[in-house]
């Protein structure tokens, strides 16, 4: 079970703003490659919505079933908020339906437009 935490007005490359909803699941335990030893973590991701503002508003705190997968992608660069440091990565957090079979590729070149045409 996934719940709405929050929303993020955002601009497509065309300039459109839209509404994304943002996911959170449950607490993980995941076992650290590192030490070998295991660390709660929360997985988050975005859903970009047709929705306006007041809706999105009134979606806060609603349950989806579903769940957040690690799904491969082009590479992209990330910078990592808390030190600055610019890493590269070649994956995203997406939601995935219960009863659906995980995308295995993504692309990061997919605009708001494509999403909703």
């Amino acid at each position: 079970m996934l719940t709405i935490i929050n929303f993020e007005k955002r601009q497509s490359a065309s300039g459109k703003e839209f509404f994304s909803l943002i996911l959170q699941g449950g607490v993980e335990m995941v076992r650290s490659a590192e030490s070998g030893q295991y660390y709660a973590t929360i997985k988050r991701c975005s859903v970009t919505s047709t929705l306006d503002e007041e809706a999105c508003k009134a979606m806060v705190g609603e349950q989806l079933d579903g769940k957040i997968e690690k799904v491969q992608c082009s590479p992209y660069e990330f910078v990592i908020p808390q030190t600055g440091e610019v890493i590269e990565l070649s994956h995203r957090w997406s939601y995935v339906p219960n009863g659906v079979t995980t995308p295995t590729a993504i692309s990061t070149t997919t605009s708001y437009e494509d999403v909703l045409a």
